[in-house]
């Protein structure tokens, strides 16, 4: 599985639109592209920040589809968008499709690792990363993204509410040391986001 990511930054004053017309639009834009397996929508409207994923079940199907949607995309970013990047990343390691409620709260982690130390990670996160996330209270879902050729990677961790997802702080805090322990991991960002849209077909 391929997510294709999109990080995009602007005026707060100018967000609603960008994220009125992906609501609209981009779900149906998506599922109509061959290889289409899930999209999340994220935003930190105080700041300006958009954050998107879209699945594939191939490298193929990511790349494909990006050609087809990529003018859609800046169109209906453009209100908003002053910086956008994007990059497509393999899925290591996910929890089965999340069901997320209004008000829900995603946790993005981005990192850096060692190329030859992906599968390493990967394991131990399967292993003991999400069986510790399942414990937490209002934990719903996660995935761990990263490619293979830079080292560069993120862990998305969602969760039922704000209450959940600030309560979750330290859990994953404690996560991240046990995990900088066992590999050589660079954390170089760490946000979160309002959850609009979740849509997982794996």
């Amino acid at each position: 599985m391929y997510v294709r990511t999109a990080y995009v930054t602007g005026d707060p004053a100018k967000i609603d639109q960008a994220l009125d017309g992906l609501l609209v639009e981009a779900v149906k834009r998506l599922s109509d592209q061959p290889g289409y397996r899930g999209y999340g929508l994220f935003a930190d409207r105080e700041l300006g920040k958009i954050a998107m994923g879209s699945w594939w079940d191939t490298l193929e199907h990511a790349q494909s589809s990006n050609e087809h949607l990529q003018q859609r995309r800046t169109e209906l970013l453009a209100p908003f968008a002053a910086t956008t990047a994007v990059m497509t990343l393999e899925a290591l390691a996910y929890t089965p499709s999340p069901r997320v409620e209004p008000g829900a709260g995603f946790r993005l982690g981005r990192f850096q690792v060692p190329p030859d130390t992906i599968d390493r990670m990967a394991e131990l996160f399967r292993a003991t990363g999400i069986p510790g996330l399942e414990a937490a209270p209002g934990f719903v879902g996660a995935a761990l993204l990263a490619d293979r050729r830079t080292g560069m990677g993120s862990l998305g961790t969602l969760w039922a509410n704000r209450e959940a997802l600030v309560a979750s702080r330290s859990v994953q805090a404690t996560a991240r040391a046990k995990a900088a322990e066992q590999t050589p991991l660079n954390v170089i960002a760490l946000e979160e986001f309002e959850v609009l849209v979740v849509d997982r077909r794996d």
